[in-house]
């Protein structure tokens, strides 16, 4: 059974430091999903042409 004493607090403040180091890490987040959506991209574009080029043979 939990008591008082254990109960989290409703929300938390960080330091700006935290603050920056956490819009960090999302911006490198953001651009890792933004590289690897452009390797599948290209990837699939050179196998379809490839593909279509063994099709007109």
């Amino acid at each position: 059974m939990m008591t008082a004493d254990n109960e989290l607090p409703d929300s938390v403040t960080l330091t700006p430091d935290e603050l920056k180091a956490r819009n960090r890490r999302n911006l490198w987040i953001a651009l890792a999903i933004g590289a690897f959506v452009v390797l599948v991209f290209l990837i699939s574009m050179v196998k379809v042409s490839d593909g279509i080029a063994a099709g007109q043979s």
